[in-house]
């Protein structure tokens, strides 16, 4: 995610939406401020896919709907609201099932790992993301190695992380969900670390 230039001017929510649906690319809202979102690799985007098809698969002919990151997700505080693309968000509350430009009630949100957004999406944005009272796990995936990591809401309302590994079977318990962490990785091919170059 990069920032748009500081003279870039400053919307209110509903100035954003009106204004994104216009745009060629996509931008998110943070606290007032426009972010330009950049593409990302291949591995990036098979993985993404690989998920989408997965949970689009074990939810068919329930009440949830996955969604891809061509939709953004409201997150509401008392002060502010912000507007994130997710790469995958699921929503299973009623209130997002007629909903055009966003859902404000996701039970889940992927997100698929870059070198340039890591640090973002571990910090910021996960703080954003918290924020939402129906958001039951957050989800980072490595697109360098077989690696993922669930935040999931305990009982106390207090986050922890379960990290799962090759040969693991991985659980969402926000959607029933169990299945072996290599579907994920279905016909992705990692880069040569640079050591063994």
């Amino acid at each position: 995610m990069i920032a748009l230039p500081e003279h870039f001017p400053r919307f209110t929510p509903a100035e954003y939406l009106a204004w994104e649906e216009f745009q060629e690319f996509r931008h998110e809202y943070i606290d007032g401020k426009i972010y330009a979102l950049t593409g990302g690799t291949i591995n990036h985007g098979r993985i993404a896919l690989n998920i989408g098809s997965i949970l689009t698969n074990h939810l068919r002919g329930s009440a949830c709907m996955v969604l891809n990151s061509d939709v953004k997700v409201q997150v509401s505080e008392s002060n502010s609201t912000s507007y994130c693309y997710p790469d995958i968000s699921v929503t299973c509350d009623e209130r997002d099932l007629q909903a055009d430009q966003f859902i404000s009630h996701p039970c889940l949100i992927i997100e698929v790992l870059s070198p340039s957004t890591e640090a973002y999406d571990r910090g910021k944005k996960f703080r954003k993301y918290r924020r939402s009272t129906t958001l039951q796990e957050y989800v980072l995936v490595s697109t360098t190695d077989i690696c993922l990591d669930v935040y999931r809401r305990n009982e106390r309302g207090k986050w922890e992380v379960e990290t799962y590994l090759a040969g693991d079977l991985v659980e969402l318990q926000s959607i029933n969900f169990t299945a072996a962490i290599e579907q994920v990785y279905i016909d992705i091919v990692f880069a040569p670390a640079a050591s063994e170059v």
